[in-house]
């Protein structure tokens, strides 16, 4: 026998005895694969025709429906989570995002140990997911939790002859006074959505609109930071500190200027315009961060009108002006600062950015008061000094005879 007929042979030999473990491992894989779910046996003996693993996070969902009445029974199972976490499973029928979610919700009672589950109707980005009524009528709500796999049961009654629906499943920590904590917004958390075939139980994904929409957040935040809570404070600060030293007249207007229009035009552009982005994929919600944000547009417009009706320095209007101005720009800039925050605490979207602002400010807080101190003198003191001339006036006395 030659040496390539030899290692040929050799090779036929060790093709054959690796084969057995292939196929046991394929067999194996496809039974954990079908344990997962076609194969999994309810403690409290439900049973369900349907079910399918969903893409993300653990879960799985079991299902009955009948298309004629729209009754849909339901078992969510989220696996490998601590009892300190909330589990959620929602049906959109109105979008595919998470507002307009109709959610079952459930937890672990961190005291007692029992599981409370109950429906929650999502209308914002910074749910509380607090117990509301759903738009479609729900029965049997109850939850389970066992050896780090939580359960959420209920049957739904949909609109007859729905055949596909858009549905979430998130889950988040639990905190001190099981209060429910804001599920992570990266990876996994933003691709937790799908279409699914109520009838074949196929599951198609979702473009994950949630994820495209913090980008957009993101770029909104960033925006308006930058325009309304960084460039206005610089532009005002340049006009009330450079134009007491006449070298630098008049190159404190124009930094003023330049600084308010292409922050109050940025905001516009990038600001309102992802707020407007946002507004017709989510809806618009009339919050005190929507209010303040389009009242700031508004004053902003006003302060660029006022611009023409500026009377000369020598006018006797001109003072009531001023007052004018410098009151509605100082309220601008309390105002947007606020918002700022306001939109973070919405956003969530870490310390970070909390910190990297905070930092901002305090330091145009701490130039502003420096600056102040050296101007004080001259901006302040002729108030207190005019008062004091005015006491020192000697009296004069006239003796009428």
């Amino acid at each position: 026998m030659s040496l390539s007929s030899r290692a040929t042979l050799v090779v036929l030999c060790c093709l054959f005895m690796l084969i057995p473990s292939f196929t046991t491992a394929a067999t194996e894989q496809g039974l954990h694969a079908r344990s997962r779910c076609e194969s999994y046996s309810f403690n409290n003996g439900k049973s369900f025709r349907s079910c399918t693993d969903l893409l993300v996070l653990n879960s799985y969902l079991h299902f009955n429906y009948a298309q004629e009445t729209g009754v849909l029974e339901i078992a969510y199972r989220h696996s490998n989570l601590e009892s300190s976490s909330w589990i959620s499973w929602a049906i959109n029928p109105t979008s595919k995002g998470m507002v307009g979610a109709q959610a079952l919700v459930a937890y672990r009672n961190s005291a007692s140990g029992v599981m409370r589950a109950y429906t929650s109707s999502i209308d914002s980005y910074s749910p509380m997911l607090q117990e509301s009524p759903l738009s479609f009528r729900v029965t049997q709500v109850s939850a389970e939790y066992s050896n780090g796999e939580m359960m959420i049961f209920a049957t739904l009654v949909l609109p007859p002859n729905t055949t596909v629906v858009n549905h979430l499943w998130q889950d988040g920590p639990l905190k001190e006074g099981d209060r429910l904590g804001m599920h992570a917004v990266s990876g996994d958390n933003l691709k937790s959505m799908a279409s699914l075939d109520l009838l074949s139980g196929q599951v198609t994904t979702t473009k994950s609109v949630n994820g495209n929409m913090l980008l957009v957040k993101q770029i909104h935040a960033i925006v308006n930071a930058l325009s309304w809570g960084i460039l206005m404070p610089i532009g005002v600060m340049a006009a009330r500190y450079m134009k007491n030293y006449e070298v630098l007249d008049p190159t404190w207007f124009y930094i003023h200027v330049v600084c308010q229009t292409t922050g109050y035009f940025a905001g516009l552009i990038g600001g309102l315009g992802t707020a407007i982005y946002m507004a017709r994929h989510t809806g618009m919600r009339t919050t005190l961060h929507t209010v303040i944000g389009l009242l700031l547009f508004a004053l902003g417009f006003l302060q660029i009108l006022s611009l023409k009706a500026r009377p000369n320095k020598d006018h006797k209007y001109r003072k009531y002006w001023n007052w004018y101005h410098h009151t509605m720009g100082y309220i601008v800039i309390v105002l947007s600062i606020y918002n700022i925050y306001k939109g973070l605490s919405i956003l969530q979207p870490g310390s970070v950015w909390k910190i990297a602002y905070t930092t901002i400010i305090c330091c145009i807080a701490a130039f502003a008061v420096v600056m102040e101190i050296l101007q004080f003198k001259k901006r302040w003191a002729r108030l207190f000094f005019k008062k004091t001339k005015d006491a020192d006036q000697p009296t004069v006395s006239v003796d009428v005879v």
